[in-house]
């Protein structure tokens, strides 16, 4: 079989004399014409003003802000401005008006090949395209939520623009619930300080910090309470099914849109179990979901969901970055020395206090339940010394973990990232 792994996926031959389960997700088909469907979409928004109504009430706009998601996510970008920008301009907006800002949050702004990818022929139009840079005080502006000392930092030319329009994806995210909707704001557009508090210890250590779960979870909640200050226009956000296709779509208000689009991901995502698995093999959904190890714990977050305590999950990523470009922070931890446990009671206690901590916080929690093989482009030498185990190849790393559990133990495999997630109902 096939697990989706880098661009071209990987290859497992799996022993009959294994006691396996397979879970994949439903065959979802893409939407044929999507460009047609996001302009329809954008003619007949949810909750919302037309975009034509809103620019036509707005009378003289100078500057129009479109917020896109940058290179470590999958959604098509560049069918979703193909169809906004022939849009605006049929509601007479210039292309000199526009820039197209990239949410990068605290991810290295995306090279010239991966903006390519994510806008397409919009690329080498007459619009301006901008990396959003969270540590960049000068691109910022310092907005007050009724905290005097920790205001809402937030990019400038997003907030100043005269249009400000998000454009995302949702599916479910493994500490923030889901992804899409205010989330391209908080953190995508914030400053380090407003992520930093964002993805606080507190907030990550909770047990509603999960994929799926919003109602009770402080993540999204501090997300959409500071970006409703800083405010937005008009949202187009979709689904994409295993192939990164458009599947479903969704624009106007963003609120609205947002639970549109997690009612579908609710009802076709989580997959009910009935029991937890002594080695779970998962990866993060391919290119460039795995572009690094700092990306591929969300992968092992999944495992965590159904993996016994002291199971094995076996991490299949590409990683063809090593541990992440930019992510200075999360690797010197991962070469810390340190064990899972003193790391996350470091970061508990505030002792540890840095961007990327809570990518180290949820690694070390799920090290504290089980192990974690990986498998990837990377050496033995480059996945660190705090826990994380090595392997050759997926094979390899089963074979190991039956020596651990015995012949019998029960293998569960996920070969397509979040796209399906199973739910223990005991």
């Amino acid at each position: 079989m096939k697990l989706d792994y880098g661009k071209d996926g990987i290859e497992l031959t799996i022993d009959p004399n294994w006691n396996t389960k397979i879970i994949r997700p439903v065959k979802q088909l893409p939407i044929e014409n999507p460009i047609k469907a996001i302009r329809d979409a954008i003619k007949n928004p949810v909750g919302n003003l037309s975009l034509k109504a809103i620019i036509k009430k707005r009378k003289k706009i100078k500057s129009v802000c479109i917020v896109v998601s940058d290179a470590t996510r999958p959604v098509p970008t560049h069918l979703i401005l193909e169809g906004l920008l022939r849009e605006l301009l049929d509601y007479g907006i210039q292309e000199k008006k526009i820039r197209i800002l990239i949410a990068t949050g605290l991810h290295r702004p995306s090279n010239r090949e991966e903006l390519k990818r994510i806008l397409g022929t919009v690329s080498t139009r007459d619009v301006k395209i901008v990396n959003h840079v969270a540590a960049d005080k000068k691109s910022l502006i310092a907005l007050h939520n009724g905290d005097l000392e920790n205001p809402i930092y937030i990019n400038k030319y997003y907030y100043e623009s005269d249009l400000k329009i998000l454009t995302g994806y949702v599916e479910p995210h493994f500490f923030f619930g889901f992804s899409g909707g205010y989330k391209s704001i908080v953190p995508g557009l914030a400053g380090a300080e407003t992520i930093l508090a964002n993805h606080s210890a507190e907030n990550i250590a909770s047990p509603h910090a999960r994929f799926g779960i919003q109602e009770k979870n402080p993540i999204p909640k501090h997300s959409s309470r500071n970006a409703k200050i800083v405010g937005v226009d008009f949202t187009i956000n979709v689904c994409i099914n295993v192939d990164h296709k458009i599947i479903q779509i969704a624009a106007g208000d963003i609120e609205l849109v947002h639970k549109r689009l997690v009612d579908y991901q609710n009802k076709h995502v989580f997959k009910e179990i009935q029991e937890s698995f002594d080695i779970v093999v998962c990866g993060n959904g391919g290119y460039p979901l795995d572009l690094n190890l700092y990306q591929a714990v969300k992968s092992m977050a999944i495992g965590e969901m159904c993996v016994k305590q002291g199971g094995i999950i076996i991490s299949v990523n590409e990683c063809r970055e090593g541990v992440g470009v930019g992510q200075d922070n999360f690797k010197e931890l991962i070469f810390s020395e340190k064990s899972p446990e003193e790391i996350y009671n470091k970061i508990l206690k505030k002792e540890i206090v840095v961007p990327d901590q809570w990518q180290i916080q949820v690694l070390t929690r799920i090290l504290m339940k089980s192990k974690v093989y990986l498998v990837s482009n990377m050496k033995e030498e480059e996945i660190g010394n705090i826990g994380l185990k090595y392997a050759d190849t997926i094979e390899d790393a089963i074979k190991i973990s039956l020596i651990k559990h015995g012949r019998d133990a029960k293998i569960l495999i996920l070969p397509n990232g979040p796209q399906i997630l199973p739910l223990i109902n005991i």
